[in-house]
């Protein structure tokens, strides 16, 4: 028999994260439905050891040289015969009851649903408040740290692009199973915590240039991927616009990030040009009206 439900978690030297995680979720991994894999990608803390002594009936597989966050996730997604398939970090958790039943009534009653993007909570300090106003709708795009593939609906389109490496990549499956006709839902009921301080990550210079690079470039990616040819040059020239007015405005640290992205996306121009999937202008005016992702979700004071 088919399992219905599996937990796919890439980690690299998060070992104390991963097993938080797995320790708060161990009434759903004990399920006879539920299947959970993890891979360690290269990580040098001893996590594939720990992992195999306190969780022996877990799956964890190892990457001795790591492979990239992207290469982990598409392999486990190809790999999966469970009908619905659950991304998480190593650092987030269900907070919402009933998670499951909740994904699972949610894929049968929207048969054209092929992703459930999750409420996210992001904080390191728990929160008793977890009411909402927030409806399901159809979004753009969702967030890697927790959401739930229909898995036929993964299938359907080509892998997350590795050479994209962090970030973008959510997008990119978003506009592919756009154009297969299947939908990102945003549901709210099901609510994840990402055990991130977002105020100490901001203020990490290294860490703001890599990540700024990755998501300008990748955004960058996108356009030239996926945009009709007519719309091309506008967002494009627009998003050039867009850091230069941070930089005259004084934002000098985006200017080196800024920098390496533009050379990425010359390096990268033949593989765009070979993996292009223009939107009709059609598809373009539909996609462009949809919502937009919901990263941040803030408990109601």
């Amino acid at each position: 028999m088919l399992t219905k439900f599996k937990f796919l978690i890439t980690t690299k030297n998060r070992q104390k994260d991963l097993v938080f995680t797995l320790n708060e979720m161990s009434d759903i991994l004990n399920r006879c439905d539920v299947d959970c894999t993890i891979i360690d990608d290269g990580s040098t803390d001893n996590t594939y050891n720990i992992v195999k002594e306190k969780f022996p009936l877990l799956d964890i597989q190892r990457n001795e040289i790591s492979n990239g966050y992207i290469y982990c996730r598409n392999k486990m997604l190809n790999e999966t015969d469970a009908e619905f398939a659950i991304s998480l970090d190593d650092d987030a958790h269900f907070i919402s009851k009933n998670s499951l039943e909740l994904i699972e009534k949610h894929f049968n009653n929207n048969p054209s649903c092929g992703l459930i993007a999750f409420r996210i909570f992001w904080s390191l300090e728990e929160t008793n408040c977890i009411t909402t106003n927030d409806t399901t709708h159809q979004v753009k795009s969702f967030v890697g740290c927790g959401h739930a593939w229909r898995t036929k609906a993964w299938k359907s389109i080509p892998n997350y692009p590795e050479w994209y490496e962090f970030y973008g990549e959510e997008s990119f499956a978003s506009m592919q199973l756009f154009k297969k006709k299947w939908k990102v839902d945003y549901n709210p009921e099901i609510l994840i915590q990402h055990r991130v301080d977002l105020k100490n990550r901001a203020k990490q210079k290294k860490d703001f240039s890599f990540r700024y690079r990755r998501s300008l470039r990748a955004g960058w990616y996108n356009i030239f991927l996926f945009y009709p040819k007519k719309k091309i040059t506008y967002y494009f020239a627009y998003s050039i616009l867009m850091q230069f007015k941070k930089i005259v405005k004084g934002n000098f640290k985006v200017i080196k990030p800024f920098f390496f992205a533009f050379l990425d996306l010359i390096k990268s121009f033949p593989t765009i040009l070979k993996n292009r999937n223009k939107f009709t202008e059609e598809e373009f005016d539909s996609y462009k009206k949809l919502s937009e992702p919901k990263i941040y979700w803030k408990p109601q004071k």
